[in-house]
């Protein structure tokens, strides 16, 4: 099935809706105007079967002209707690809040994808699911409750995609096996006794205590994990407030970790507990240490993703299509990838001569829109790809 030329002809229609979208950002679980227009613009293609499962979520269906396999595509909706500084014509007009992470140019492609996909309906054996989900950015995530409600049951395999800075815009990058780390944090509490700054002796210093516990957790990575593990213990939160000549009584501490091995994720609770025990145990101080398991890692399905590679080869050429490494960021669509086959993979936005710099979650975040078409154009022959032929 040949759909160039009616991806050119749904260009700037596709750049249109990421730039509404753009202008309407929703902080997750709030997605309610994006997701009314999502489901209003999938109602006015015709051949879709349109349904909101859970409040904020919108999934299409397509069912061919005969039965077959069924495959999924995804794309997120949510936006973040970020003030918009990239003085574009279409920023947020919502203060305080912004598509930083290219969720509206994941809307924009998949709608791209559904109208093309949905005017070939007769062209189509099998079904095709459309799954636009709330709240990728902020745990337990919309992929979750997405597939307890059973939105990938049937579901052969499922491809998602993700607008990325850090390749240029014309280039695909692919990663077969582990894609995205797990994403896990941890609170803690030093429970020390608070004095006078000039008469240490009669305090126990939660400060100093706490000090060591930052150093010493790093001790984790470097002599009781496998050097050949991947593993990142980053301490993100430190607060002690106190008057500047008082020894506080407690410190709270907050921290991320990022792994991919399945057997060691669930040892690193205990291992960081045990140093932190040892520390305050032996300066007489108390802790209180709570671990929270986030989202799982993203594991590509090496089929899929060759399909997706070959697609990528087609669509920008050889050169242009990067293995990349795993990345240490995670994502929701784990959930997806834990019950069924799939591939999750990246569409270059980058672009210096533009200024098309900056990173992702960055205020000034933007994308060259030349990329969105690429993305509907994999989306879309990798779809059909993955209907006439089972990935080996």
């Amino acid at each position: 099935m040949n759909v160039a030329l009616q991806e050119i002809q749904i260009k700037e229609e596709v750049i249109k809706w990421r730039r509404y979208l753009h202008m309407y950002p929703e902080l997750s679980y709030e997605e309610e105007k994006s997701s009314h227009f999502v489901y209003k613009t999938l109602l006015s293609f015709g051949n879709l079967e349109v349904s909101k499962p859970i409040k904020n979520s919108v999934i299409a269906k397509l069912k061919g002209n005969k039965p077959g396999r069924t495959i999924a595509l995804r794309a997120d909706m949510d936006a973040l707690p970020i003030t918009e500084k990239t003085n574009v014509d279409f920023a947020s007009k919502n203060t305080g809040v912004m598509h930083a992470c290219g969720h509206d140019g994941h809307m924009a492609m998949l709608l791209g994808a559904a109208k093309i996909l949905s005017q070939n309906q007769d062209k189509i054996t099998g079904e095709i699911v459309f799954i636009f989900q709330h709240a990728e950015e902020q745990f337990p995530g919309g992929a979750k409750e997405l597939v307890e409600s059973g939105v990938l049951d049937g579901v052969d395999e499922i491809i998602g995609l993700h607008l990325m800075p850090m390749i240029d815009v014309g280039k695909i990058g692919i990663t077969y096996g582990p894609a995205m780390a797990a994403s896990d944090t941890f609170t803690l509490i030093i429970k020390g006794k608070g004095g006078h700054a000039a008469i240490p002796q009669n305090s126990v210093d939660s400060i100093a205590i706490a000090a060591q516990i930052v150093s010493n957790l790093q001790y984790i990575i470097s002599r009781n994990v496998d050097p050949l593990e991947t593993v990142v213990i980053s301490i993100t939160q430190f607060v002690a407030e106190s008057a500047i000549n008082v020894i506080p009584e407690q410190v709270k501490m907050g921290g991320s970790v990022r792994s991919f091995n399945p057997e060691l994720r669930k040892k690193l609770p205990a291992m960081l507990e045990k140093v932190i025990k040892g520390i305050t145990e032996a300066h007489g101080a108390a802790f209180e240490f709570d671990y929270h398991y986030g989202y799982s890692p993203v594991i590509n399905t090496d089929a899929v993703t060759k399909m997706i590679h070959e697609t990528a080869v087609e669509v920008v050429g050889e050169n242009s299509v990067e293995r990349m490494k795993p990345l240490m960021t995670g994502e929701d669509f784990s959930a997806y990838l834990e019950k069924t086959a799939g591939c999750f993979f990246f569409v270059g936005v980058r672009n210096e001569s533009k200024g098309i710099v900056h990173p992702l979650h960055h205020p000034q975040f933007a994308i060259d829109e030349d990329s969105l078409d690429i993305g509907v154009n994999i989306l879309v022959n990798t779809a059909i790809k993955l209907l006439n032929e089972k990935p080996v």
